[in-house]
């Protein structure tokens, strides 16, 4: 690949993630909720952050709002830190770290901590709620008669069959003793406003960190109906099954519904999401002399089969486009990955492996495919830059590009040639994108 087209689409990610930065996003809305304390008459402030996004959307409260913040929790994975020229920390925010993508004990006592604080939410209070990305693993309140670990359990099982970020939740709402829109049940009366950043396809409030704060519309014999989609009803623990089951002959209590008069004391809003970034993306490719397009298709499904579908737009793109001319594709959504294998990598890199093998030793095509939070799977990498000289690289080095498909190991042959792109947490998190430079009337070999 050319290095001025690996620094364009690293120029064009930054553009997009600069769209998204938590600071900038919530600007305007933190405005409002400062004005509405002021005109409703409320005496405290209080807020809960949970997310990848929580310490940049905390900072962002704090420099807005520091003055009126009465106290509360911002719960982030372990390992991420303030930046270093925050020197004050959080101030009259505490701070606490969790497991992430898989809940641990320190995210159910950070969680319960959570719980206690918004018990103690008032008609005079104001709670104010920073929800982004991974929100749902961190904010882990197993329901009553559930451990930690069967829910856990649970959770690793539908991720490693392929259930996609709604079936995911659906489940997760049913085992839990805050999400789909139960801590705001817990809130009642105060006044809630719920300022997220989304993380999943369709930008639905009920699903980002499985909408603690939001009308659940799923019911106990939906998140059943997930199970036996994926073959896993006898699979999960005993004590999860019955919790469903039961739910479902109306002998545990649902989630609250679209409708239910708490919900009118709740505000949500969605402060950023992916089109933001993508739309930025497409106006920086602008700015640089490049044509740009935007899809609106989410780019979903299997990561691999994605990756391939990506690939043959760009021939056909490859091949209609005059010699010479430059085009942008930008696309968007979230992936899956059913997991066969035991290597190493993410859905990102496995897209972008699927897509060097469909155009490999083809000019004119270089994708880059990417998390917005900087993070792709279990890995250092926030995705991979490919082009048409990716899997010939491979093959002479050595490594089998399909093998390494098939085994969900795309992390080592993406390293081997140079192809992972490393940037850290951005401290967003709006799904993944795709930005894809093609060259039109290049000669294949």
């Amino acid at each position: 690949m050319t290095q001025a087209d690996k620094h364009i689409l690293q120029s064009l990610f930054k553009a997009a993630l600069s769209a998204v930065e938590p600071g900038a996003a919530l600007a305007p809305h933190l405005e409002r909720v400062g004005e509405r304390l002021r005109s409703e008459g409320l005496q405290r402030l209080v807020v809960a952050g949970f997310g990848k996004a929580a310490i940049p959307m905390a900072l962002a409260v704090q420099g807005r709002l520091g003055d009126l913040v009465s106290g509360g929790l911002v719960v982030v994975p372990h390992g991420i830190t303030l930046p270093p020229f925050v020197t004050g920390g959080l101030k009259s925010l505490d701070l606490a770290f969790a497991g992430h993508p898989h809940p641990d004990h320190a995210g159910e006592a950070a969680a319960r901590r959570i719980m206690e604080l918004v018990r103690s939410c008032d008609r005079q209070t104001l709670l104010l709620l920073l929800v982004s990305g991974g929100g749902s693993a961190l904010l882990a309140a197993p329901a009553e008669g559930i451990t930690l670990e069967e829910k856990r359990a649970t959770a690793a099982l539908l991720m490693a069959a392929g259930a996609d970020i709604h079936e995911l939740n659906t489940v997760r709402k049913h085992l839990s003793a805050v999400k789909g829109g139960q801590l705001a049940r817990l809130a009642f009366p105060a006044r809630v406003v719920s300022l997220m950043i989304s993380d999943v396809p369709g930008d639905r409030p009920d699903v980002i960190a499985s909408g603690p704060a939001v009308p659940d519309p799923t019911t106990f014999g939906d998140a059943l109906a997930v199970l036996g989609r994926f073959g896993l009803t006898g699979r999960v623990p005993p004590a999860v099954r019955r919790r469903l089951e039961q739910g479902n002959a109306g002998m545990a209590a649902e989630t609250p519904k679209p409708g239910d008069p708490l919900f009118a004391k709740v505000e949500s809003i969605i402060a950023a999401r992916n089109r933001d970034a993508l739309d930025a993306a497409a106006v920086a490719a602008e700015g640089l002399g490049l044509a740009a397009r935007v899809s609106d298709d989410i780019v979903a499904g299997e990561a691999r089969e994605a990756g391939r579908r990506l690939a043959h737009e760009a021939l056909r793109c490859r091949e209609e486009l005059p010699p010479g001319q430059r085009l942008c594709l930008v696309s968007g959504g979230e992936t899956t990955v059913a997991v066969t294998g035991n290597g190493k990598g993410g859905r990102n890199q496995e897209l972008a492996l699927a897509f060097a093998l469909e155009i490999a030793a083809t000019p004119g095509i270089t994708l880059l495919s990417a998390g917005t939070d900087g993070i792709d799977g279990p890995t250092d990498a926030a995705g991979a830059i490919v082009d048409g000289d990716t899997v010939p690289l491979a093959r002479l080095a050595g490594l089998d590009p399909l093998a390494a498909l098939a085994a969900n190991d795309a992390y080592p042959l993406l390293d081997a040639c140079g192809a992972l792109l490393k940037c850290g947490p951005t401290g967003t998190n709006v799904m993944d994108m795709q930005m894809c430079l093609i060259t039109g009337g290049s000669v294949t070999p």
